[in-house]
């Protein structure tokens, strides 16, 4: 089972708190360092120094680790247009050596948008580009050099674009879709994604996500594979004090995280990351909230990554 690191920084983070943070992962030996795609806090906190943009900050830290893979969860479809996304998107794999993943969304977080002035559109045209956004970012990303990309959308036009700059792999860098909508995001992500996450469900709607995932993928009758993730926000302790203290660090209590995420002792948490394994997933993203506490991530690491 692969760990990955995944940040909040919308709640409150310098560029300097999210750097610690990487390093901290990659020393530590976690697979990657994630961020949201957020520029306003949610729920009673000071959220300062305020939003950081997603792209800037991995493109800082593609220039400040080595190993790490480094990338969102998720990128909203609101936020940037497709063509200058993907190339952004590719700049910042160049820049890492070829260790960026990009998960992309509708968005959904409607103040957001109108605190910065962001369109909003209903859920339905929110899919409406999101797939447009996926299709062009694809094809430009994987036509062949000298050569041109057009498309033609309902709300995105794209003519004899020179397809430019190019990402490390041929095919671009992986693109992670997640959710557990019924029908079009089963759809999207068979036919666009590497790999299909499902954030913050128990185990069984978890299950139930991949069993359509897994259908679509069969009804696309695509060849390569899919990867299947889950997120899941964590609270480990040696004891139950530290266990609480840790939660209450983020305004959680014990006895919700303990049925809603990972959430317990070292041997708790790798007991309940065993069942997300048994439902096939080979990912798991932990939701860390405190930034400041990198004694958490050391925990992490040498009682649970080490045994997974």
């Amino acid at each position: 089972m692969r760990l990955r690191i995944f940040t909040e920084p919308q709640q409150g983070a310098s560029y300097e708190t999210l750097l610690a943070v990487a390093k901290a992962a990659e020393d530590l030996g976690f697979d990657a360092f994630f961020r949201s795609d957020h520029y306003l806090k949610m729920g009673d906190v000071p959220g300062l120094p305020g939003p950081s943009d997603a792209w800037i900050t991995l493109a800082g830290l593609a220039r400040e680790t080595d190993r790490i893979r480094l990338g969102t969860l998720v990128t909203a479809a609101t936020f940037r247009l497709p063509g200058p996304l993907a190339v952004a998107v590719a700049q910042v794999d160049q820049m890492s050596g070829g260790r960026v993943d990009l998960g992309i969304g509708t968005g959904w977080f409607e103040q957001e948008h109108t605190a910065y002035g962001i369109p909003f559109p209903s859920l339905g045209e929110r899919f409406d580009r999101l797939e447009e956004q996926l299709e062009i970012i694809t094809g430009l990303w994987r036509t062949p050099e000298g050569e041109t990309f057009t498309f033609e959308g309902g709300h995105y036009t794209v003519k004899d674009s020179p397809a430019l700059p190019k990402p490390t792999r041929p095919d671009g860098p992986p693109v992670i879709i997640g959710g557990v909508g019924a029908k079009r995001t089963p759809r999207l992500a068979a036919r666009y994604a590497d790999e299909f996450n499902v954030p913050f469900h128990q185990v069984a709607d978890t299950a139930a996500a991949f069993t359509r995932v897994r259908a679509a993928v069969e009804a696309e009758g695509r060849t390569r594979p899919m990867a299947y993730s889950a997120a899941q926000v964590v609270c480990c302790g040696r004891d139950d004090a530290e266990i609480r203290r840790r939660a209450e660090a983020i305004g959680r209590d014990v006895d919700e995280l303990r049925q809603n995420g990972l959430c317990g002792t070292p041997a708790e948490i790798v007991e309940k990351i065993g069942t997300f394994d048994a439902i096939g997933a080979e990912c798991l993203y932990l939701q860390v909230l405190d930034l400041n506490d990198l004694n958490h991530l050391e925990l992490l690491a040498f009682e649970v990554l080490n045994k997974v």
